[in-house]
């Protein structure tokens, strides 16, 4: 039991910082915490050679540290623990079925909108949480369909001009506010769809469709990379090889 002890401490530690930083992916807390873990493995690491000087400093550091993510990061945390009840702290990931009727309904979409010559802008979630994202629009958390989707792009509607966030197979939000990228060199012809797109794709590993009114075509974005003039069958296939990486 004695031997057992150790281990049971070390996997309870690593899986609570690890859902402590799952938890707040996705906002601008996430780098400072991952700061504080990084101080923390510093100070076992002085404790351990009995650096006194250094483990005094890093203590008093951390009582500041506490107090000051408590002021600057509280909507943060208000936020983080009202959606704790709603979320599985074990997600499972979509099967194949599931991702072959999402992508025919988003293909069907994009078609759809490319021929009325509307442009829309979705973003699925991969691996990076998007929720920080989902948060700034309107909550929807439908199944996906593709008359849905060009629903909600109709022009005049008041989701029409945001992102649209797919996260667990399931539209979550529409109407989303996403970061526009800072790269000087995107070339002119590319809208703010666009450049909310790759600003999006800077910050996490999310698949984001991006449909041109005025060009009336397809163009796939994921980390930073933009393929574009894309059919419907180009944007499946390639959806489908991204997320296997």
């Amino acid at each position: 039991m004695f031997i057992w002890r150790p281990l049971v401490e070390i996997v309870i530690l690593w899986f609570v910082i690890y859902q402590i930083l799952y938890f707040f992916e996705g906002t601008r807390a996430r780098h400072v915490l991952r700061g504080i873990v990084v101080l923390l493995l510093a100070f076992l690491l002085f404790q351990k050679l009995g650096l006194g000087v250094l483990e005094w400093l890093l203590t008093k550091l951390f009582g500041i540290s506490v107090i000051a993510i408590l002021v600057i990061f509280h909507p943060e945390i208000r936020q983080g623990l009202a959606r704790l009840g709603r979320r599985h702290l074990f997600t499972s990931a979509l099967r194949q079925e599931e991702w072959d009727y999402l992508l025919a309904q988003i293909g069907k979409a994009a078609e759809g909108l490319c021929k009325d010559k509307i442009g829309a802008l979705i973003a699925i979630e991969k691996n990076d949480p998007l929720t920080a994202y989902s948060e700034s629009g309107a909550l929807i958390d439908s199944r996906v369909s593709a008359d849905l989707i060009q629903t909600i792009y109709t022009p005049n509607s008041l989701l029409h001009d945001g992102g649209l966030i797919i996260q667990h197979g399931r539209i979550m939000a529409a109407g989303c506010l996403f970061p526009l990228t800072e790269n000087p060199d995107l070339s002119r012809i590319f809208g703010t769809r666009h450049r909310a797109a790759l600003g999006l794709s800077q910050e996490t590993d999310a698949l984001i469709i991006v449909i041109s009114e005025e060009r009336q075509d397809i163009s796939l974005v994921y980390r930073g990379k933009l393929f574009k003039d894309l059919s419907k069958e180009e944007m499946v296939n390639k959806i489908k090889e991204l997320i296997k990486e």
